[in-house]
């Protein structure tokens, strides 16, 4: 009775060092495989929302290290997050990606780039501010210059779209 004991008590303390690596790469990698032969968009999204917040987890955990070491409960609650991100009856990853990252991504609240025809920051749309540093070019430089500046744009813009559809005329679907 007292080495079938021994081996419980130590399963029981590291049960998180033990069920880690199933959980959170075994079991979801076995099931983005899955993922990837199916035609199913929302076992994708599940996915490959855990894979990204997997990683900000990890990167978390390597960030603030010698702080986590002062919470002896942080593997625990680490082990408890990752199994509601990854179990079907939770779905955890796919929740996280439909109320938190694509609202985000779909409304952003800093402007990552330009988007015709929305405000700034004072409430004067961003146009406004592509016309008048437009106009100002021109004064500085001329009509010519402007027209040359627009002239290369598009002809850039027309090389990107005939190397994107050569490129994708070459790869098979």
């Amino acid at each position: 009775m007292g080495s079938g004991d021994n081996v419980f008590t130590v399963v029981a303390k590291n049960i998180d060092v033990l069920a880690m690596p199933l959980v959170s790469l075994v079991f979801p990698l076995y099931c983005s495989i899955k993922a990837i032969e199916t035609k199913s968009l929302a076992d994708d999204q599940q996915w490959l929302t855990y894979w990204v917040l997997y990683s900000l987890i990890t990167l978390f955990e390597l960030t603030f290290s010698k702080v986590l070491e002062w919470f002896p409960i942080w593997s625990y609650v680490k082990l408890v997050g990752v199994c509601w991100l990854v179990l079907p009856y939770f779905n955890g990853a796919a929740y996280v990606y439909q109320h938190f990252i694509r609202p985000f991504y779909r409304n952003p609240q800093v402007k990552l780039w330009y988007i015709p025809g929305q405000k700034g920051i004072f409430g004067k749309p961003d146009d406004d501010d592509i016309l008048t540093a437009a106009e100002k070019y021109v004064q500085q430089n001329g009509p010519e210059a402007f027209e040359r500046i627009i002239a290369r744009a598009d002809r850039e813009a027309r090389s990107r779209r005939s190397s994107y559809t050569i490129f994708h005329n070459d790869y098979e679907y």
